[in-house]
């Protein structure tokens, strides 16, 4: 709970709390005890009084005052203030409609279940948010026993727990199991702590259902591991990368892609696996695209070095992880419909990069130098230096080694350029 909220829960309760500077002197007050702020500074100017003076370094920071004919146990630290200020809490007590614990005005309101039994296990006293618990009200609680209340099991173990409690004399702090009333499972955690009951010790509790939270951080767990089994197992090389270009996590595949071992990819930088190419400008540009939201997901190409020097050019595929609207948390990278690694070579210009995409849709050498506007001396020239660049002796291995090594895209017609980049590559 923030300040704000705090401050918001105890409008409606019998408090009164404030903050004054080093001479004592109010700067902020509020809280339930008084309807109107001029009693309410009266008051403090009534415990101001009660204080030792403002150069004492220590004093009493516990004690019960008098206004206007109520009681008030007052909170009010006495060292040095922190920054120069330093804050104080009243309670009223000895009222004629409540008990002097005043433990039920803090609690009846409070959106965390609270209680207090005897050591038979017997409701004294619940507020609305426990008896919520069980699907009814605080009435319907009080004077019952646990027993009636609770199933045998969950009875013998809160049993268990209030005679704990009550054996050590101190607070225990624990996270327990319950059946709700609707016959599903919850969970609730908090602390259960003696108290003073009418002469007696009795057992109190405050706990918050962390049921939901529970539920959502199980379900959490569960999708986490659905998505590393189909990390590991789907066989596609994959990474998780950060906003800022360092690897998350990586699958084996991935690792494999790169000829690297796992441990030695996850928190490289991703950048430094790629190949110069001229289509890194643009995909530096869809990548600062991705982190500023304004693009969700990039289908592209890239050519990838392993570790032995070896390059191979993939598809890849770029999709943002996060919640914020203005910025992406991190990025999705999953390698798919990769060519065959080769040794480093020069980079294919525009020109051969078109006139092997036309080659490929049958086209003759005629044809492909009027589509290019060249000569068919020029064509003759680029047919040739392509078959060495390729290592490719005719025009269908020449063909098949741009498909394998990703130089022309699998699965579409015409043939066309993997690669963004080059301007000419679409048919």
């Amino acid at each position: 709970m923030d300040e704000t909220s705090l401050k918001s829960l105890l409008e409606n309760l019998p408090v009164s709390w404030w903050e004054a500077d080093r001479e004592l002197r109010v700067i902020d007050s509020g809280g339930g005890a008084f309807d109107d702020t001029s009693t309410a500074q009266r008051f403090l100017d009534a415990v101001r009084a009660e204080l030792p003076g403002p150069a004492a370094p220590t004093g009493t920071s516990h004690w019960q005052a008098q206004f206007d004919g109520r009681t008030f146990d007052v909170n009010w630290p006495l060292g040095v203030p922190r920054q120069g200020r330093s804050r104080g809490l009243a309670v009223e007590v000895g009222t004629r409609t409540h008990d002097p614990r005043r433990y039920d005005a803090f609690a009846d309101l409070a959106p965390a279940a609270a209680f207090i039994r005897d050591a038979s296990g017997r409701y004294l006293w619940t507020n609305h948010a426990y008896a919520h618990l069980y699907g009814t009200t605080p009435e319907s609680i009080i004077g019952r026993s646990v027993t009636d209340v609770d199933g045998p099991d969950d009875a013998a173990q809160v049993l268990a727990l209030d005679r704990e409690v009550l054996a050590r004399g101190k607070p225990v702090r624990h996270t327990l199991t319950y059946h709700r009333f609707d016959g599903e499972s919850g969970q609730a955690a908090g602390h259960r702590f003696p108290v003073l009951e009418g002469g007696q010790t009795c057992v109190a509790g405050i706990y918050i259902d962390i049921s939901d939270y529970t539920r959502a951080l199980h379900q959490r767990h569960e999708a986490e591991e659905h998505l590393h089994a189909l990390r590991d197992h789907s066989g596609l090389p994959c990474a998780l990368i950060s906003a800022g270009g360092r690897i998350r996590q990586a699958s084996a595949a991935a690792a494999e892609l790169l000829q690297t071992r796992l441990s030695d990819l996850v928190g490289r930088r991703a950048h430094t696996l790629l190949a110069p190419a001229p289509e890194l400008t643009g995909l530096r540009r869809s990548w600062h695209d991705l982190i500023a939201r304004r693009s969700r997901r990039i289908q592209t190409s890239a050519l990838f070095v392993d570790a032995r020097g070896r390059q191979r050019r993939a598809r890849l595929h770029l999709t943002t992880v996060g919640r914020s609207a203005g910025r992406a948390s991190s990025v999705w990278a999953v390698v798919t419909h990769q060519g065959i690694a080769h040794e480093a070579g020069p980079a294919l210009t525009a020109t051969q990069v078109r006139l092997l995409s036309l080659l490929a849709a049958g086209h003759s050498n005629a044809e492909i130098a009027g589509s290019l506007h060249l000569s068919r001396q020029t064509v003759d020239y680029h047919l040739s230096r392509l078959r060495d660049l390729l290592d490719a002796p005719t025009r269908p291995a020449l063909v098949a080694r741009a498909y394998v090594l990703g130089i022309l895209a699998p699965q579409t017609w015409p043939p066309r350029s993997a690669t963004a980049c080059h301007p000419h590559s679409v048919t």
